[in-house]
């Protein structure tokens, strides 16, 4: 542990508890060391101390948010409701830190490797083909972390457009996008269309 300008010590945990609340009153975008600073009450130069940059502190962020996730033995649950579970507790801590999946989006096959390897080993318990393992992967890593990216924050400026009477009728529900019933739509989606794969898939690859 080494000590600040100012005096004081920090821990890593301290850091990233402190860029947890951040994220979690502001979020992601609002993260930055200077503002970190301030959530510590130390010198703007105090962190660098232990973290080198945004970049790393955002990874040492990433994963402190999804401890705790837990994954299921092969043998206890047919392949869907293990993933289904296993993607449900990866949600539950996004809920828990707003752009958190900004920061995951971007992070395929860097970070997480334990979780992404957890969503992968029940793909290939399914059946799927190493090829097909990999975009299955890809596919649920972009829904996961992806879909606030389709999630429009700022609904009511929607009100000074003339939409089209069908997008008006749908928009009513675009409060929907950040729920439950959204995103359970999605992942019921996401694993009959993985089921009819495995099904469907064809003999050959496809380029």
């Amino acid at each position: 542990m080494q000590t600040s300008g100012g005096g004081s010590t920090l821990s890593e945990s301290e850091i990233v508890e402190a860029a947890l609340r951040v994220v979690r009153e502001d979020g992601v975008e609002k993260l930055s060391m200077r503002r970190l600073s301030r959530e510590l009450g130390v010198s703007p130069m105090a962190p660098y101390y232990y973290v080198a940059d945004k970049r790393e502190l955002l990874d040492l962020v990433a994963t402190a948010a999804l401890t705790g996730v837990r994954t299921s033995p092969p043998d206890s649950a047919p392949w869907q409701r293990r993933l289904r579970d296993l993607i449900d507790q990866i949600d539950e801590k996004l809920r828990k830190h707003p752009g958190l999946g900004d920061v995951l989006i971007e992070q395929m096959l860097g970070k997480q490797l334990d979780l992404i390897t957890a969503i992968m080993e029940i793909l290939f318990d399914a059946g799927f083909t190493d090829r097909d393992v990999l975009a299955a992967y890809a596919t649920i890593h972009t829904y996961l972390f992806g879909r606030s990216r389709v999630n429009p924050r700022d609904s009511a400026a929607l009100s000074d457009v003339a939409l089209p009477d069908v997008v008006a009728r749908a928009a009513e529900y675009l409060p929907d996008l950040r729920g439950k019933y959204s995103y359970n739509f999605g992942m019921e989606v996401l694993v009959a269309g993985l089921e009819a794969q495995l099904v469907h898939r064809p003999d050959a690859d496809v380029r």
